[in-house]
């Protein structure tokens, strides 16, 4: 069966509640946790803080930003993480977004450009440190042909974020069958239309004002007016599963038929005013 892997922005949590809410994914069978990067916790202390409160799940980053952080410095925290953990880190870097790293003071370079240079930086770090048993896991962020194609030959995969199992079957294409390709995509456990597509919207809205996305999203057949008003109810449904729990599966159940080896689910709406809401990771659950 396709791994499963939760991602989730710690923000949401204290320390105590988060370490709960990670063993609780763990006990339902999911594979792994994975920590974004962009104005709250840092990844890898949190990645760090995780490890040493949890016995068997993997922890990711989704990504580390390559911009803010360099490559020996990058080098050190994977050997680290995974020498002390058993092997239970995993690494997950990309490039961000020009407006993100512009507006903290980086030069943007082309994607593929910095993330070439990048990997050679890395690949000539010496640790001098106890080695893990086993190599941590390495993936970059990557839609389009150009990283993609750098992804499977330098690391061990990619990693894909708010597109359809579509683009996850070209992918797959792309990559070959021995790299690895983690799609993550949000789920909603809502049936009513119109609450799921309020509250899909709210969250797909940064990524709806991003010139990247469009570019993206146009080679899957979206056009201008699908960007309009927060999102056309096509582009809203294909970026966003929600519905029952069959639903829900279902959609899982596509990234996996179109070449996924993990799908990294981003459930929507689990703080509520009651406490936490689960029925996505309920539906969702390996175990």
């Amino acid at each position: 069966m396709t791994k499963r892997g939760v991602l989730i922005p710690t923000e949401q949590f204290d320390a105590d509640s988060l370490v709960e809410f990670v063993n609780g994914l763990d006990a339902r069978g999911f594979d792994s946790v994975w920590l974004p990067e962009l104005l709250g916790r840092e990844p890898m202390a949190t990645a760090g803080y995780l490890l040493g409160r949890t016995r068997r799940i993997a922890v990711g980053t989704a990504i580390a930003n390559v911009y803010v952080r360099d490559p020996h410095a990058t080098v050190q925290a994977r050997q680290t993480l995974a020498e002390m953990s058993g092997g239970r880190f995993i690494l997950g870097l990309g490039v961000s977004n020009a407006t993100f790293n512009t507006a903290r003071g980086h030069t943007w370079r082309p994607p593929l450009a910095k993330m070439t240079a990048y990997l050679d930086a890395m690949d000539a770090v010496k640790v001098l440190a106890p080695a893990p048993a086993h190599t941590p896991p390495t993936y970059i962020a990557a839609h389009g042909p150009q990283l993609q194609r750098l992804g499977a030959s330098r690391t061990n995969g990619i990693i894909t974020y708010l597109m359809t199992p579509e683009h996850a079957r070209q992918s797959r294409e792309r990559i070959g069958a021995s790299a690895e390709l983690n799609t993550v995509a949000m789920f909603l456990a809502e049936t009513d239309p119109a609450i799921a597509r309020r509250r899909a919207r709210g969250a797909l809205k940064m990524y709806v004002e991003l010139d990247y996305y469009h570019r993206e999203w146009r080679k899957l057949g979206f056009t201008d007016a699908d960007f309009a008003d927060g999102g056309s109810d096509r582009l809203v449904d294909a970026m966003v599963a929600w519905g029952d729990a069959d639903a829900l599966r279902e959609r899982l159940a596509a990234f996996e038929r179109a070449g996924a080896t993990r799908v990294i689910v981003t459930p929507l709406g689990i703080q509520t005013k009651r406490g936490l809401d689960l029925a996505v990771l309920e539906a969702l659950a390996a175990g």
